[in-house]
This record gives C-alpha cells, sequence and structure tokens, in this order.
C-alpha cells in the first residue's frame, strides 16, 4: 500500500469519529436529558482528545513527505492537499488545549440553553469567560503558525482565504446603503394592509408542514430526519443529516423558514461527492458557500412571489384553513415585512446583515483583545441602536445571549452568514441565465434547479478554493453588487 492510500484510510477513520461526535452533539442539543450534561461533556471531550491525537500522530509528517513523491492521478493530488491542509490545521493545536475547549465548550452550551431563558448574563458571563481565553489561546497559536492576525487565524478555519481587512471592506459598502434601504422599505410598506395570522397552529400540525417543504425541496429522508432544539441548526454527516428547529404556535413562519433554511444546508450535505466521501476533499467549500445554500433556499427560493403561490395551497391544507391571512397575496407580504427586530434567526433579509455585522465587530474586537467579556452587553446595545435603532440594554436573552455559537468557541463564523447571502444572489443571478427558475418554482417541479446547484456547487466539494468555484459557477469571484441589486429589485422598486 502506497502512503497516500495510508493517508486515506487515516482520513476515513477519522471521519468515523467525527460521525460519532457530530450524532452525539445532536442528541445533546435535542433530546438529551438535563442529568446527562457532564458525563456527556466529558465523553465528547475524551472523543475530541482521541481524534485530536489520532490526526497530530507523529508518523503522519512522514507519510506526507513520501506520498508528495508518488505517482498520483490529478484527483489524488488535489485530494493531497486537502488532506494536508486539514493535518496542518489540526496539528497546531495541542492535545490538552483541544481537550478544555470540548469541556469548557460543552458546559457553557448547556448551561446557556437555561441561562438565556433566565436572562442570566451574571452566570453566562462567568462560562463564557474561559471559553474566550481558549478561544484566544487558540488564534495566537494559529496567527504564530500562519502568519495572520489572531482573529484571521480563527476566520480561515471557517473562510479559507478570507481576511477581516477584506470583510471590513465589504461591510463598509454595506452599512453605507443598508440603513437608508431598510427606512425606505420600512416607509414603503407602511402601506401594505398585512393581516395578522390566525393563531394558534397546533405543533403537530407544523410538524406536518415542515416535513412537506422539506420533500418539496428534495430532502432525502433515507439519509436525514427533522427533530426539535432549543437553537435550529443542521448536523450529523453526508448519510445521516439532522434538522432541528422549535416551534412557536403563535406564529408558523418562523419555524417553517428555519426548515428552509436547514434544508439548504442539508442538500448540500446530501449532494456531496460520495466518491470523496469521509475524507476532507469531499466535505463542503466554506461556511460561507454552506450558508449560500440555506440563504438560497430560504431568502432566494422560498419569499419569492412565484414560491409563495406554490407553498401557499400546503399550508392551507397542512393547517385545513381557507383564512385569507394564509392567502398567496398576505404570505408574500409576510415573508418580505421588513421591520428592524432583536432575534437575527427571525430576521428578514434586509435586516439580517446588520445582525452579522453587529457580531462580527464584535467577536473581531474580542478576540483581538480590545474589549472583554464584560464589555459585550454595552457594546451590543450601542451597535444595535446604530444600525437597527433598538435597545437591548438589560435584555440579554434577546441581545448577547440569543446565538449558541460563542458558547463553544466558534469565532470567525458568523461572517458566513453574510457571504452566503451574497454567494446565494450570485448563484440566482448566473442560474436565470441557463434555467427557468420562474416555470420550476409554478411547475412545482424544483429538480431544475437543484441540479444547477449540484453540477457547479454540490458535486465540487473541496477540489476547487472559494473564489475558483464562484467563478467557474458565475463567471466572476464574490461581487457583493449582486446582493444590492437583489435586495433593491425585490424590495425597492
Amino acid at each position: 500500500m502506497n502512503y497516500y492510500n495510508k493517508l486515506e484510510r487515516h482520513a476515513k477513520k477519522l471521519s468515523r469519529l467525527g460521525h460519532l461526535n457530530a450524532i452525539c452533539g445532536w442528541d445533546q442539543a435535542a433530546i438529551m436529558p438535563n442529568g446527562g450534561a457532564q458525563a456527556r461533556s466529558e465523553a465528547m471531550a475524551e472523543l475530541a482528545v482521541i481524534s485530536h491525537e489520532l490526526a497530530t500522530a507523529d508518523y503522519l509528517e512522514d507519510w506526507f513527505t513520501k506520498a508528495e513523491t508518488e505517482d498520483l492521478t490529478p484527483e489524488q493530488r488535489i485530494s493531497l492537499l486537502a488532506l494536508k491542509r486539514q493535518w496542518t490545521m489540526q496539528n497546531i493545536l495541542p492535545a490538552d488545549l483541544v481537550e478544555q475547549q470540548s469541556l469548557t465548550g460543552s458546559q457553557c452550551e448547556h448551561a446557556w440553553r437555561s441561562q438565556r431563558k433566565e436572562n442570566d448574563w451574571e452566570g453566562f458571563k462567568a462560562n463564557l469567560k474561559p471559553v474566550v481565553e481558549l478561544a484566544r489561546k487558540e488564534a495566537s497559536i494559529r496567527a504564530q503558525a500562519t502568519g495572520l492576525s489572531r482573529y484571521d487565524a480563527l476566520l480561515d478555519i471557517y473562510e479559507p482565504g478570507m481576511t477581516s481587512a477584506v470583510l471590513d471592506g465589504i461591510f463598509a459598502d454595506v452599512k453605507s446603503w443598508l440603513p437608508q434601504l431598510i427606512q425606505q422599505v420600512e416607509a414603503k410598506q407602511t402601506s401594505d394592509a398585512v393581516l395578522p395570522l390566525s393563531a394558534p397552529f397546533a405543533i403537530e400540525q407544523q410538524q406536518a408542514l415542515s416535513l412537506e417543504a422539506m420533500k418539496l425541496l428534495g430532502f432525502d429522508f433515507e439519509h436525514g430526519r427533522l427533530d426539535i432544539s432549543t437553537h435550529p441548526f443542521c448536523g450529523g454527516v453526508p448519510t445521516d443529516v439532522r434538522i432541528t428547529t422549535r416551534y412557536d404556535e403563535s406564529d408558523f413562519t418562523s419555524a417553517l423558514m428555519g426548515v428552509i433554511h436547514e434544508t439548504g444546508h442539508a442538500r448540500y450535505e446530501q449532494g456531496l461527492p460520495k466518491q470523496w466521501r469521509d475524507l476532507p476533499v469531499g466535505e463542503a467549500r466554506s461556511m460561507g458557500i454552506h450558508e449560500s445554500q440555506s440563504l438560497f433556499c430560504e431568502m432566494q427560493l422560498s419569499r419569492s412571489s412565484s414560491f409563495s403561490r406554490l407553498l401557499a395551497p400546503i399550508i392551507q391544507q397542512a393547517f385545513n384553513s381557507k383564512d385569507s391571512s394564509l392567502s398567496v397575496e398576505n404570505l408574500y407580504l409576510m415573508n418580505t415585512r421588513v421591520k428592524p427586530g432583536f432575534i437575527r434567526v427571525d430576521a428578514d433579509e434586509v435586516t439580517y446583515p446588520a445582525h452579522v455585522i453587529l457580531r462580527y465587530e464584535i467577536e473581531r474586537d474580542l478576540i483581538e483583545g480590545n474589549i472583554e467579556v464584560d464589555d459585550i452587553p454595552i457594546i451590543w446595545d450601542q451597535k444595535m441602536t446604530q444600525y437597527l435603532g433598538l435597545s437591548t440594554l438589560g435584555n440579554f436573552k434577546d441581545g448577547c445571549m440569543q446565538d449558541i455559537h460563542w458558547t463553544d468557541g466558534s469565532f470567525g463564523y458568523f461572517p458566513s452568514y453574510t457571504l452566503g447571502a451574497m454567494y446565494a444572489a450570485q448563484f440566482m443571478a448566473a442560474m436565470k441565465k441557463v434555467v427557468d427558475v420562474e416555470a420550476a418554482i409554478t411547475s412545482g417541479d424544483l429538480s431544475p434547479i437543484f441540479a444547477w446547484l449540484e453540477t457547479n456547487i454540490w458535486s465540487k466539494g473541496c477540489t476547487l478554493s472559494t473564489d475558483e468555484l464562484v467563478k467557474q459557477a458565475t463567471g466572476d469571484t464574490l461581487n457583493p453588487r449582486f446582493f444590492k441589486e437583489h435586495l433593491m429589485e425585490r424590495y425597492n422598486q
């Protein structure tokens, strides 16, 4: 057996341990009893250490050196580069830091679930501080190894090749026109007669509706399922994708749009190249590309007027109601309503970037040591007031405690959301040149849409850089003008 094949076998072993970790994480968030938290945290920390020890084994460096001299196919060369990048990223951190991060993050996340409900900032802060300190240690180690800034070293985990300098430029441009657009659209929509929903909406009926939406979007139920959790997410592995959502009996649209969003993630995972399964080259390109798939489904597709016409009869049937609030026209008005709010996951697509920019600016300064955990609530309130005209003073659960990401140290993740929205708009613009998107939606057969995504995005896995992937699919690297044009066309004409 040559050394490349040895590296493949080693990577597959690591992938299978990651499979177990993903399902344990889903169980922890969805159905694990509270009493299991401590033992689960310890078990997952142990699994993290075992995986880290395997990923950083001394003999791997020699295997890489020898594999690089072997007669490999072009595809194997690409795979070898992906294997080496993953090895390099994992080999940077000492095992004791990985164990501490897993244990501390797991404990912080579990406590957050109750602390958020109780608006307990003091309790959450005590758990978050060690998570931040460990994240700073990781950032410093990665920065020294890569030559990047501390924050950029973490950003590179989720968005390879992206830097805060580039993000600062992109977000500065967005901030130059977004507040005015929000005001203009709000003023324009004051004349819209939006009918209130006739609640309640039984959770069982909402679950059935969610499953119908997933079916419409082509979700493979042989390789995935839908459950409930405090914070909606898509987890698991490509062969066993776990979607979760949360239901509100007074408003079914929150859960429905959440499920559509997570189904976009799931379709990407289920569509990744099977020939590269369990190898880094077969994984998603980046979190920005991952978010582009969820936001393509949620924003580009499901909030369009044509999709409202497709979905309205399904919604009416799910709730056995012909109430006028469930009409095509009213659903479209509801789905395109622009109103600044506290909660990121419930935000409309116009105000959503402001939520992301706020979080990005705070986490960047937090990791760089320019601010401390104690400063977060005040800075959060200042930026919410500046960007969205809302104050969160004293309202921690709807302010700086609302997201799960920082609880486990996932700093550098938030920019992916708005990058994803920008990629999604660019993909739709390119797709419309060769696919009759409106006809596909009207017919109820969305397969031509997903065939384009599978050909141009999903099937590529990690074989191309993000810039190469986007340019090959659209003819250009990331160009934020498509996002601005999309928002202007939908909301300001």
